[in-house]
């Protein structure tokens, strides 16, 4: 990376110029996809340049000697064993992954507790598990009204887990974020990882929106499954995840998605790859695939320490300005942020704010009928014109009956960029009331 790009730059719009946004545009949603440093991507250009010209040689044998390097880098940061650690393309790939490994047993009594607030593409995947084990295993939902504080969550997901045994089921695995999506909440779950354990229940951790945002502890944690991605708030490039499986869970994760050349039949002996587990050598290679994101862990590692100055400044640079920002905008639009008593739920970089719409969630009535978007929902109808006239993208979402908007706080922001948020919010639920749509 060129020395300007590795230079200490000031939190806010300096920083801007480590990135690749269009000009005028306000990132404020980089809790969904992720943002880049523009030497980041390099680093994986100049990778992809170098397989052109040796394309085998290079998918053959340089890219597994590089893959192991971020496989060192990621370990490390995370503090966990180098063969505990592999990669996958996303955290639904990842969850996916160890869902579909598992052996269910045949009597149908195996449950999988979740709770409301499971991201989509998971509770969807739940769903297709329970449905092709031909009722193998079912899933059982805990509900909570939000806000609550941690206590509240950790009981609930306890009282799931007797419940389910008093209604004569096998609760086996339990699967929770770290910080959940929308709404996004930061969930207690160092507690329930160790109440599953104390309930020998398998825990699955979602902390897709983990590593590069929130201190983990994954060596003291101990989960037995856990994934995460590095292209939210790491800042490597798309897509990219970690796949934590202690050595304890490696013989129950037999195949990649999809299935590929690591795969061995456990009709035959166990035979090491160049001193790797059959765990780590089954995730080396699985078809080929636009993975060279994986390569640059540990240089968007280095680039944080360097030019941000390391994760705890990072973290409480983006803490403060989620929430300040927050507690700004909702002050603007007369609202609230979603929080308890002891700010457990907003320990995060991103913030949810209630809109003032009195409009209905769901049904007919939460249709827009006219304008550029007619028929489009209330979600589809703002989000697009903010992207048209504002040039921003602020997710909108039904919670609870009310409508609300998800906001991220990240190096490259100010607080600046959360008030200007909050006076066009209120712009645009403004002209939803009075359904000024031309």
């Amino acid at each position: 990376m060129a020395s300007r790009n590795l230079e200490i730059t000031r939190f806010g719009h300096e920083m801007r110029r480590h990135f690749s946004f269009a000009p005028g545009y306000t990132n404020l949603n980089h809790g969904s996809f992720g943002a880049s440093p523009k030497a980041i991507r390099d680093k994986a250009e100049q990778l992809r340049e170098e397989c052109e010209t040796t394309p085998c040689p290079f998918i053959k044998y340089r890219f597994p000697e590089l893959l192991d390097e971020s496989r060192v880098a990621a370990s490390e940061f995370l503090g966990v064993p180098l063969s505990s650690v592999v990669f996958v393309a996303n955290a639904t790939t990842g969850v996916n992954t160890v869902l579909r490994n598992m052996i269910w047993n045949p009597d149908g009594r195996d449950e999988i507790l979740q709770f409301d607030i499971i991201y989509g593409a998971c509770g969807k995947t739940t769903n297709y598990i329970s449905e092709v084990s031909q009722g193998k295993v079912r899933t059982r939902e805990i509900r909570f009204t939000y806000p609550l504080d941690d206590l509240e969550v950790i009981t609930g997901l306890r009282n799931a887990i007797h419940q389910s045994r008093r209604d004569g089921y096998r609760p086996r695995m339990a699967i929770f974020d770290t910080v959940s999506s929308n709404p996004a909440l930061r969930l207690p779950f160092e507690e329930l990882t160790a109440l599953c354990r104390e309930e020998g229940v398998l825990s699955l951790i979602d902390g897709a929106h983990g590593i590069g945002q929130i201190e983990l502890g994954l060596s003291s944690l101990d989960p037995d499954f856990f994934v995460s991605n590095c292209h939210k708030w790491l800042f490597t490039p798309r897509t990219c995840a970690i796949l934590y499986v202690p050595v304890r869970n490696q013989s129950m994760m037999r195949s990649t998605l999809p299935t590929s050349h690591g795969f061995v039949p456990r009709s035959l002996a166990s035979e090491s790859s160049g001193g790797k587990s059959d765990f780590v050598s089954n995730f080396e290679f699985f078809g080929t695939t636009d993975n060279f994101s994986f390569l640059t862990v540990a240089d968007a590692i280095r680039w944080r320490q360097i030019v941000c100055g390391g994760e705890d400044k990072i973290r409480d640079y983006c803490f403060r300005l989620a929430r300040e920002g927050g507690l700004k905008v909702a002050r603007i639009l007369g609202a609230r942020i979603l929080d308890n008593d002891a700010h457990s739920l907003t320990k995060c970089s991103m913030i949810n704010i209630l809109l003032p719409l009195r409009l209905p969630t769901s049904g007919y009535g939460s249709r827009i009928k006219t304008g550029d978007f007619p028929g489009a929902t209330v979600t589809d109808w703002m989000q697009k014109t903010m992207i048209k006239e504002y040039k921003t993208f602020m997710p909108v979402f039904p919670f609870q009956g009310s409508w609300w908007v998800r906001l991220s706080g990240q190096v490259y922001l100010e607080q600046t960029d959360f008030e200007w948020a909050g006076w066009k919010l209120k712009e645009l639920c403004e002209r939803l009331e009075k359904q000024d749509f031309v």
